[in-house]
């Protein structure tokens, strides 16, 4: 059972605002993402795995706009695990798995689902395993089902300009750290870490992870859909790009 987080629904609003630091255009991207699944179950509500899940984000999402919907929490992180399990109440099942290990499949509660999302979280992948997890999460999806992954991902036909607009992101994102606007991700890790029901997890946190996990290797969007034609998914394309993000997705 997970520990008592103190004010979850707090820590779940900070995260969400530490992101939005990062990200301006978030909430579209997952716009965007719910809208395919909304296309590919007919608007019935859906069976969905939220990959790389963190604090629930995507889940929480899911659950606002398809109240029946059956959702799967994925991640390894503890801290944002526990996170996720106060803020869903029950409402989603939370699994620890490790996306790096080929039998993460193993800990799901159901063999199909109709969708699986994921955002911001599977760039810390190698190249030869993002590329076998595609193929994985293929054999979790339905006839018809839909992966969707929202990303670092620039257009490799515009380097200029994925320069420019990212140098842009940079300089605003700077600016609303520099005025205490909210919170920076070490800022946030270094708040989490000091609050008495969350500084444990934390510590086991940095014990998972103890040079971190960073965007160390961020392929365009191009070898996204070859990675994905290469998994055997039927249709694959770019639904949604602002800036050096893009969300591809995999119709199985």
């Amino acid at each position: 059972m997970s520990p008592h987080i103190t004010d979850a629904a707090a820590w779940q609003e900070s995260w969400d605002r530490q992101q939005e630091a990062y990200l301006p255009d978030r909430e579209h991207r997952f716009t965007a993402l719910l809208d395919a699944v909304d296309a590919v179950t007919d608007g019935a509500p859906p069976r969905l795995l939220d990959l790389a899940g963190g604090t629930g984000t995507i889940s929480l999402r899911t659950l606002a706009r398809f109240p029946g919907a059956d959702v799967t929490l994925v991640d390894l992180d503890p801290a944002l695990l526990a996170i996720a399990e106060a803020s869903l109440a029950g409402r989603a099942t939370v699994v620890t798995a490790d996306l790096g290990r080929p039998d993460w499949t193993a800990a799901l509660p159901h063999r199909e689902y109709d969708a699986v999302l994921t955002a911001t979280a599977l760039h810390w992948l190698p190249a030869d395993r993002l590329t076998r997890l595609y193929a994985e999460i293929r054999g979790v999806l339905r006839p018809g089902g839909i992966l969707a992954n929202a990303d670092h991902m620039p257009d490799d036909a515009l380097p200029e300009l994925t320069k420019r607009l990212t140098a842009r992101a940079q300089t605003r994102r700077a600016a609303r750290y520099a005025a205490g606007a909210v919170a920076s991700w070490s800022d946030w890790w270094e708040r989490a870490g000091a609050d008495p029901s969350l500084a444990p997890l934390v510590e086991r946190r940095h014990a998972i992870y103890p040079a971190g996990h960073g965007p160390e290797w961020i392929p365009p969007v191009s070898w996204h859909l070859a990675a994905l034609t290469d998994a055997g998914f039927t249709e694959v394309g770019t639904l949604w790009r602002g800036g050096a993000d893009a969300a591809v997705v995999g119709l199985r």
